[in-house]
């Protein structure tokens, strides 16, 4: 995505995904053609279990990710690691969740720990498990977006619950090459960014480009937060 500079480079996470994510990213290493393709899977899984579950709790406050379902990616999907109690779930988010003309979609060193609550978790987790199950067997960044558009249109995925969001607020996650950690924000999944006032001048309310590409009817919008997950100041936008 092409986002303006003067509010810093965020891209993913995909997202978280992770997005969340941040534009015109391109790197000293070729830009666009910096990640062409997947890498070895191994450099998209965390050899420490226990890393991987301490990463995706420093998503949200310790109130809320430390009673939280905790998932983990294996080499066939992501299993859950801890069995939670308060219907958040938490996850390290990988590179193909972004959107799909991210230069970084492939790249290996994207890690965005995302803390998803209740309706976040039932809606959209699964458009997560999807995009990453056919990355994981093998298919290219054009071969995934025409199964999310499959999977849609056979009414594979649920709809969007109102209410969904997630945390994404850890100082130890890294977006992409650019922005690194960017700062904590929340992120929230609606039908028109329009109704949040979005990217409108004075407004902090972000428009993320995760789903710009019409796969999937859900727009993201990310709100800066104020401090860390830790409790420690964000740095200032």
């Amino acid at each position: 995505m092409k986002r303006n500079v003067v509010r810093p480079k965020i891209c993913m996470m995909l997202g978280l995904f992770l997005t969340v994510a941040v534009a015109g990213s391109s790197t000293a290493t070729g830009g666009q053609h910096a990640y062409p393709g997947m890498a070895p899977l191994s450099q998209y899984l965390m050899s420490d279990r226990n890393a991987e579950i301490a990463l995706a709790r420093s998503a949200a406050p310790k109130a809320i990710s430390g009673d939280a379902t905790i998932l983990v990616l294996g080499p066939h999907g992501y299993v859950t690691a801890v069995e939670g109690k308060n219907g958040f779930v938490c996850l390290v988010d990988r590179s193909w969740t972004a959107q799909f003309d991210f230069p970084e979609f492939w790249n290996p060193r994207l890690r965005g720990p995302m803390c998803l609550n209740p309706q976040a978790a039932r809606s959209i987790l699964p458009i997560t498990f999807k995009r990453t199950e056919l990355a994981l067997a093998g298919k290219s960044r054009g071969q995934i977006m025409a199964g999310m558009k499959a999977a849609v249109a056979a009414k594979q995925l649920p709809p969007l619950e109102p209410g969904a969001m997630c945390y994404m607020m850890s100082k130890q996650g890294y977006l992409n090459d650019d922005a690194g950690h960017w700062m904590p924000h929340l992120m929230f999944y609606v039908s028109r960014g329009a109704d949040w006032g979005a990217d409108v001048p004075g407004s902090p309310v972000m428009r993320n480009p995760q789903f710009h590409d019409g796969a999937v009817a859900v727009q993201v919008l990310m709100i800066p937060a104020a401090k860390w997950s830790d409790g420690t100041p964000a740095p200032a936008m």
